[in-house]
């Protein structure tokens, strides 16, 4: 009688751990640090409501979380610009078919030290400084001081946005100080009163000071009504439609009433 007990015990606890094992679940996100605080947000929501859903999340910039997304290491890719064609060539090469969500908008703002005496710059003057061309702030109206040039590598996203968008596809002078994320660009910044960068709008904190370009203040009106001129949908990408995890993940960010809330917490632009 003991005997089967036991065993009636153990059997039962064998199919409760596999009912936990059916149910349990995990996410790999990995890309864009521009989207990473927006990520961070709405996982830790999700993982509230979804206890037994484990989501990992890095950053590495949206080159590298492409990449993942192509090699197999990443359920989910977050990116702050679109995929290139080369690299839907490549996943589709591997026979992964990437299926894009627009879950957020941001706008890419250009930032010096709080001690600056400028509050307005055009596209003209921003591709002058960053080609090399504009080296003093009292060339474009500033204090006396050499422009240090600070600016992404050209794995981010927000990099290549920049380049097309107000470089024009010129190429950002060798002297600039290259930062691997918003956060770094945003810390850089703040330390050199001389310093010039550029970061998504939800990296904007009181140790730095946000310009303006071509008279346009950047915002969630002026993002939404596409009159800031450095503007952009943020992405994440699936290898494939989702399923599962992934499926109710994106279905939770993108609805109004749970994920998308998240996103104005984050500083960042929501859809709706």
């Amino acid at each position: 009688m003991k005997i089967k007990m036991i065993i009636a015990l153990l059997v039962a606890a064998v199919l409760s751990f596999a009912v936990q094992t059916a149910t349990a679940g995990s996410l790999v996100i990995n890309g864009s640090t521009t989207v990473l605080p927006i990520a961070q947000k709405i996982a830790e929501a999700y993982m509230k409501q979804n206890p037994d859903v484990k989501i990992s999340i890095s950053g590495g910039g949206s080159g590298e979380g492409i990449k993942a997304l192509v090699d197999g290491t990443t359920d989910i890719a977050n990116s702050s610009r679109f995929m290139k064609d080369e690299e839907v060539k490549l996943a589709m090469g591997k026979n992964i078919y990437p299926v894009p969500f627009a879950i957020a908008y941001d706008c890419i703002v250009p930032v010096v030290h709080p001690t600056n005496t400028l509050s307005n710059i055009t596209m003209e003057q921003l591709k002058d400084i960053y080609m090399g061309n504009v080296r003093n702030w009292n060339e474009i109206g500033g204090t006396d001081g050499p422009i240090v040039i600070i600016s992404r590598d050209t794995s981010s996203g927000t990099y290549e946005v920049w380049e097309e968008k107000v470089m024009k596809k010129e190429r950002v002078s060798p002297r600039a100080l290259l930062q691997a994320s918003n956060g770094a660009i945003a810390q850089a910044v703040s330390k050199n009163k001389n310093a010039i960068g550029y970061i998504g709008i939800g990296y904007i904190n009181k140790e730095i000071k946000p310009l303006s370009v071509n008279g346009i203040k950047g915002s969630v009106e002026t993002t939404l009504n596409g009159t800031f001129p450095v503007s952009r949908p943020l992405f994440m990408f699936t290898p494939g439609w989702p399923k599962g995890d992934a499926l109710n993940f994106i279905n939770f960010v993108l609805n109004p009433g749970k994920g998308q809330k998240y996103i104005s917490e984050a500083g960042f632009v929501p859809l709706y």
